[in-house]
C-alpha cells in the first residue's frame, strides 16, 4: 500500500509542481508584451495547478501515517511541509498579483501596465522555485 501512496506523491509532485512552476515563470513576459489571452490562460492554470499541488502534500502526509516510524517527526520532513505550506501561500500571492494583472491590462487606462504585478509575480516565482528545489533536496538527500 506504501508503494501506491509513494506512486501518487511523486505523480502529483511531477505532474502538477512542473506545469505551475513554468506557468508561473511565464507570467512576466506576457505581462511585459501585454498579451492578455495568454495571461488569462496562464492564471487559469496557475489556479487549476495550484489546487491539484495540494494532491503532494495530501499523499505524503498519507505515506508518512502509512509508513509509521515516526518518519513524520523527522527534520527534514518538518522542514518540507513547513515550506510546501510557504509555497501554497506564495501562490495564492501569485493568484492575486495575476487577477490584477489582468484587469490592469484590460482597463483603458494607459498609464496602469501592470509593472508592479509584473515584479512582484517575477519575484516571487524565483522565490518559489528554489522553495521547491529545497523541498526536492530534503526529501532525496537526507532519508
Amino acid at each position: 500500500m506504501s508503494s501506491l501512496f509513494l506512486w501518487l506523491h511523486i505523480g502529483f509532485a511531477i505532474f502538477t509542481i512542473g506545469p505551475l512552476t513554468a506557468a508561473t515563470m511565464a507570467a512576466p513576459r506576457a505581462i511585459r508584451d501585454t498579451n492578455l489571452p495568454v495571461l488569462r490562460n496562464i492564471q487559469r492554470t496557475t489556479r487549476i495547478y495550484s489546487v491539484a499541488s495540494l494532491g503532494v502534500f495530501v499523499f505524503g502526509v498519507v505515506l508518512g501515517v502509512v509508513l509509521g516510524g515516526g518518519v513524520l517527526g523527522k527534520w527534514y520532513m518538518t522542514a518540507s511541509m513547513t515550506l510546501f505550506i510557504v509555497g501554497i501561500v506564495l501562490l495564492f500571492i501569485i493568484d492575486r498579483d495575476l487577477r490584477g494583472a489582468v484587469q490592469a491590462l484590460q482597463s483603458e487606462e494607459k498609464e496602469d501596465d501592470a509593472k508592479v504585478q509584473n515584479g512582484r509575480i517575477a519575484a516571487i516565482s524565483g522565490l518559489l522555485t528554489v522553495i521547491w528545489l529545497v523541498i526536492l533536496f530534503l526529501m532525496v538527500v537526507p532519508g
